[in-house]
């Protein structure tokens, strides 16, 4: 069955652009123009994926993301015409998977695409067990589920590759030059600022679920760990 793709972009000329290019690799396409629709739309289900423009009429991208992820933990991938790295950093704390400039090859955003699907759905190489286990915390690679003393943690597809390469190696420290190659092999946007937020927002999804567990560990100068305590 075809992995539905909704993009929204308000401008038709994108809109047409990728629906066909994105038709052509066999995804099914719903096209929208503003962010109301696309909250409504994956509001209903059956959206596996959501390239989202920012700068949208009356909702814009970044709010629509901020609402979608109250519920859902549909990948969201980011257009815009907004370069800074602040507003990158800012959509991927928002909830972003992934987040690309305009203007912006068409062959570059399937394949992101594309790898946003491998990330969610393809257990990372070297992965041996379905489920990762580490004290109280848990992650399901084939349902794609994160939980912490058994309450669910919603993370989005990078965060759960993130922490699913620190549970594959329990006491191991890593840089965030690999920890960038194993979560985020096909993002040349990824800088190390950018894994130092992803981590803020794991560890705030699991002290908000598990009582204020950290799962994550600092090494100062070095990266990061699977925190011992937790």
């Amino acid at each position: 069955m075809s992995k539905h793709i909704l993009v929204v972009d308000d401008e038709a000329r994108i809109r047409e652009v990728l629906q066909y290019a994105l038709r052509k690799e066999g995804f099914e396409v719903t096209a929208l123009s503003d962010g109301r629709e696309a909250i409504e739309a994956v509001d209903r289900g059956g959206v596996d994926l959501v390239v989202l423009d920012v700068m949208l009429p009356e909702v814009d991208g970044l709010s629509a993301c901020r609402i979608i992820r109250e519920a859902s933990r549909v990948p969201i991938l980011f257009l815009s015409a907004r370069a800074e790295e602040i507003d990158r950093v800012l959509g991927l704390e928002l909830g972003g998977d992934d987040y690309l400039t305009k203007p912006f090859s068409v062959r570059e955003l399937v394949a992101r695409v594309k790898a946003v699907f491998r990330r969610v759905e393809v257990p990372s190489e070297g992965t041996k067990s379905k489920v990762l286990r580490h004290g109280p915390i848990e992650l399901d690679v084939e349902r794609h589920e994160a939980r912490a003393s058994g309450e669910v943690v919603p993370l989005t597809a990078t965060e759960f590759g993130l922490l699913g390469a620190l549970l594959e190696r329990p006491g191991v420290v890593l840089s965030r030059a690999q920890l960038m190659a194993r979560a985020y092999r096909y993002d040349n946007l990824i800088t190390e600022r950018t894994i130092d937020t992803h981590v803020r927002r794991i560890r705030a999804k699991f002290r908000a679920a598990a009582g204020g567990l950290d799962p994550i560990a600092t090494v100062h100068g070095v990266g990061y760990k699977v925190s011992t305590g937790a």
